[in-house]
Formats: structure tokens, C-alpha cells, sequence
């Protein structure tokens, strides 16, 4: 069973990632660390805790986190998850409290007390995670891997037409927050970005048949995804918005619904037309070798990926 910490900003696709997280039989979900991205993060550590009395999961911590990156304002989304960040689901306010300690500090107290074991499942804006390291470096070598939804990179069309962040080619975690993204992506924690090219992709899509099992299931997160799916459809969107974020903590459970690719790949912290701009070097020859070397959501089974959420969500 794979430790994991999540950090997110719920937001409905981090809300579906948590019930994925928290359900799989697969994962030992140690705590849930919230940061301001899609909403602040007053907001966001509400809304996890929302998520976890919904589906009767309270004994895992929840902890707020940074309320702003690292050193910018937090920009607006783009996209809307709705008035209560959730796809209009409004789920009762939580009852459980949140964690005494500050997001950064459960992530550095979390990967102390499990050496070499946690996981850190990064579904939101880095800064957490950054702070965490610029805090407490000593930590970074415990760190066996970093799963995150971060980047585009250019290698299918949806890394475009899909884009999530704010300028033409950024995707919205590392478009908040830049510089959290440069410091995570080079501490050296071996890294595997799964990027617009295969969360947005077209073919994370449920049929109507799965849409109606979610639609009449006793599972109340299971109506809760059919609410997410008919919000973003009546804006125009496909259903692969509410669970991008999934895509990560699939990636967890089986490493195979992916296959990856290794490059080198520096972050744009200039402002203008390519702020939060994931820049892959796929040269032959004079590649820029000071540029951290990653690991790159290349192709997914999308097919069996939509496959282990329905079989999570309706369990």
C-alpha cells in the first residue's frame, strides 16, 4: 500500500481526487495539505474536509496552507468550479476541524516521520510543497517521488487547446505559482508531471450510461460527480474537467494507466505572454543540460483510467 500525502486546491477535480485517494484500497492517505489555486484557501481546506465527511473519512488530517504563492498575488481563474468551488454540489459546511499545524509544516513532519515513504501527490499550485522545502531542505532527499498535475508540454494538441492557465500555453498549477513550480521541479525529488497533453484529453469522457449509474447511485460522491459532469456541460465544457486532478492519483494506484518520457524542462517566471510557460528541450544536439530532467505524462489509457474511477466512486 502506497503512502501518500495530497496537497490540492478543491476545486470539484481535487474533490473527485480526494474520494479516489481516500477510497483505493491501493493508497494510505496520510493527510491532505490545501493551497490557495482554484479558490483561496480558506476555501479549498473547507472544501476537503467537505469531501472526506461525505464519503465518512474524518480520521485523515486536514491542513490549511498558503494563502498566496510564493511571491506573487494570487491571479483569478479563468474557469470556474462554481460559487462554492465544488460544481455547485454545496455540501454541508465540515464539522471536523482542521489540522494545528500549517499545511507546510504536516508536509515536513509527514515526510520526517515516514523516511523514504510518502508519495507526495501535488494536484494544485506548488507553493505548499516549495515552502515546505525552502523550510526544512533536509527533507528533500526523504522524498522518494512527486506526482503532479503540472505543465504542458507540447506533445499532442491538447496541450494547447486545453489550455488551463491564464497565457496561451501555461497550465493553471504552475501559472499561479511559478516559482514554487521551479523550486519543486528542481530540488531533485524525482519528479513525473502528468500535463494538459493527457489530463485534458478528449477521451476522459463517461458515456451517458455512466453518467446515469453516477446519476442514481446510493453513493453520494458517485452524485456528486454526475452534478460536476452536468455543471461543466451546461457551460460547454466535456466531462474530462472534473477529474483531471484524478489523473494523478491514478497514476499512484498503477503507474501503467501512463506511459512517461524523460526531459529536460525549465519554467517561464517572467510576466507577459508566457508566464507559467512549461518548456520542454526535446533538441538532439545542444540540449540545455542545466535544465532538470523530469518525467513527462507522454500517453494514457484513458480507457482504463475512467475504468478505476467509476469502479472507485461507485464502491
Amino acid at each position: 500500500m502506497k503512502k501518500i500525502l495530497l496537497d490540492c486546491d478543491p476545486g470539484m477535480d481535487d474533490s473527485m481526487a480526494i474520494v479516489l485517494a481516500a477510497k483505493s484500497p491501493d493508497i494510505n492517505l496520510l493527510g491532505i495539505t490545501a493551497v490557495s489555486g482554484n479558490y483561496p484557501v480558506d476555501v479549498t481546506s473547507a472544501n476537503a474536509r467537505k469531501v472526506l465527511e461525505m464519503i465518512g473519512c474524518t480520521g485523515i488530517p486536514v491542513a490549511r496552507g498558503m494563502a498566496k504563492p510564493m511571491v506573487r498575488n494570487p491571479p483569478p481563474d479563468p474557469f470556474t468550479h462554481g460559487t462554492d468551488g465544488q460544481a455547485e454540489n454545496f455540501l454541508p459546511e465540515p464539522e471536523m476541524p482542521l489540522s494545528s499545524l500549517h499545511g507546510v509544516d504536516l508536509i515536513i513532519e509527514t515526510v520526517k516521520n515516514n523516511p523514504g515513504q510518502v508519495t507526495i501527490v501535488a494536484t494544485g499550485p506548488m507553493s505548499n510543497i516549495a515552502m515546505a522545502f525552502a523550510k526544512a531542505p533536509e527533507i528533500i532527499p526523504l522524498i522518494p517521488e512527486i506526482i503532479a498535475i503540472s505543465g504542458s508540454f507540447g506533445l499532442n494538441d491538447y496541450a494547447f487547446i486545453n489550455a488551463t492557465g491564464d497565457t496561451p500555453q501555461s497550465e493553471w498549477n504552475v501559472y499561479v505559482d511559478p516559482e514554487a513550480a521551479e523550486m519543486v521541479y528542481t530540488s531533485g525529488v524525482p519528479l513525473t508531471a502528468l500535463g494538459l497533453d493527457v489530463a485534458t484529453h478528449f477521451d476522459v469522457n463517461f458515456s451517458p450510461e455512466d453518467i446515469e449509474w453516477f446519476r442514481s447511485s446510493p453513493r453520494k460522491e458517485a452524485r456528486f460527480l454526475a452534478r460536476a459532469i452536468d455543471f461543466v456541460g451546461n457551460r460547454g465544457f466535456d466531462a474530462y474537467c472534473t477529474i483531471i486532478d484524478c489523473m494523478a492519483v491514478g497514476y499512484a494506484i498503477d503507474p501503467t494507466l501512463v506511459e512517461t518520457m524523460k526531459g529536460r524542462v525549465g519554467i517561464e517566471t517572467k510576466d507577459g505572454l508566457t508566464l507559467g510557460m512549461t518548456v520542454l528541450d526535446r533538441r538532439h544536439h545542444h540540449v540545455w543540460t542545466q535544465l532538470p530532467e523530469i518525467s513527462i505524462g507522454k500517453k494514457a489509457d484513458h480507457g482504463r483510467f475512467l475504468e478505476l474511477v467509476s469502479s472507485l466512486v461507485l464502491a
